[in-house]
């Protein structure tokens, strides 16, 4: 027999403004109207998908940075210079015809496997389209089922990217069914990045969307060659988030967000002006139906506001004066790219974000779906 619910049987979850942190709710610092320019800003970390959901992601990326790092964990995953370099064109195929900053450039990345040879790292660096390759630990994400399962099957691969300068962006977690899902971060620190990076003192890596304190004071210590990037969501919200007052599958992610303390961190780092951090939004854009169901995907989707987003968290730090250095500089400078010529006007001006957004033939729910963000684009 159908139960049917009315509206008012169903539960009640409070809009995830009630679960940001004191000092993230408090009534902040910069006047309504401060306007804040700074160099266009790039994403290294972004999921376009693929197909016609690609042109939606767009459409909203573009209006904030100006270059984006791909991620490769397609169906199936791209880890030939030949799959990068076919998913490269499908992306700029599917531009928005007007480019508010003139142009827009997808950093393309290899799908790391235990069989990547070191001849195909060398190929798909020298094509000068293909930055970076992925390392997704087996089973620890989205689509990552084809990933690395025993980090020294890699290392020739590695060597080679050593070698020539190519960066190696790591899903810094552990998939060991054993391990407690707040704790991969840690363990992955201590069994595969610390033996790593004594083995190759050289190798460019970057540790993707940290969460943890344990990841920021190890990157705090490690060599010049290791950095991170961190999300706005990461910036902005602890677990309760995504737990209290009934689960709300759209703050779920990995890495999952983490207790209050861990945020402090992170804010703190994003905010020290230290070269070691940088931006990455890990925007993952699910369709409603594969995120609101009984095992949904892991994802935020960000790409709509994420920098005015990074400008709430910085401006909660009273260090609106870092925010271009995050957000523009360091990550452009690891990865030996010129700085963006174009600039981009922050205006303390809130808006509401609409409840979804199209997303192919279906629709997404973004953060803060609904709900005001503090700052906004200003037209160019």
């Amino acid at each position: 027999t159908d139960i049917k619910q009315s509206k008012s049987s169903l539960p009640y979850c409070s809009p995830s403004h009630h679960y940001l942190p004191r000092n993230m709710s408090s009534q902040s610092s910069a006047p309504e109207g401060t306007k804040l320019t700074i160099t266009l800003p790039d994403d290294f970390h972004h999921h376009f998908r693929d197909g016609p959901a690609t042109a939606n992601v767009l459409e909203h990326a573009t209006q904030q940075f100006g270059r984006a790092i791909a991620m490769p964990n397609l169906r199936p995953p791209v880890t030939t210079t030949e799959m990068a370099l076919e998913y490269r064109q499908r992306i700029l195929s599917s531009l928005p015809k007007d480019l508010p900053h003139g142009s827009f450039e997808p950093l393309m990345t290899l799908y790391l496997t235990d069989n990547t040879s070191p001849d195909e790292i060398k190929k798909a660096f020298a094509t000068g389209h293909i930055k970076a390759c992925k390392y997704y630990p087996a089973g620890a994400t989205t689509n990552s089922d084809a990933g690395v399962t025993d980090v020294k099957k890699t290392y020739p691969a590695l060597r080679a990217m050593e070698e020539i300068g190519m960066v190696l962006c790591i899903h810094s977690e552990v998939s060991t069914p054993g391990i407690d899902i707040f704790d991969r971060e840690p363990v992955f620190i201590e069994e595969i990045i610390k033996p790593l990076v004594k083995d190759m003192p050289k190798l460019k890596i970057v540790m993707e969307h940290i969460s943890t304190k344990d990841a920021v004071d190890y990157v705090m210590t490690a060599p010049d060659n290791v950095k991170a990037s961190i999300t706005c969501h990461h910036l902005l919200y602890n677990r309760n988030a995504l737990l209290v007052g009934g689960i709300k599958p759209h703050f779920y992610c990995l890495p999952i967000l983490k207790r209050e303390t861990h945020r402090e961190a992170l804010l703190r780092a994003a905010t020290s002006g230290s070269n070691k951090f940088f931006l990455g939004t890990d925007s993952a854009p699910h369709a409603v139906e594969a995120k609101e169901a009984a095992c949904g995907c892991a994802g935020a989707y960000t790409a709509h506001c994420a920098v005015q987003l990074y400008a709430e968290a910085f401006e909660s730090m009273g260090a609106l004066d870092k925010l271009e250095a995050f957000c523009s500089f360091h990550g452009a400078d690891h990865y030996q790219l010129p700085r963006n010529k174009q600039k981009i006007t922050l205006e303390k001006k809130s808006w509401i974000v609409p409840k979804r957004y199209s997303f192919g033939i279906s629709q997404l729910v973004p953060i803060r779906a609904g709900e005001s963000v503090a700052w906004s684009i200003v037209p160019n």
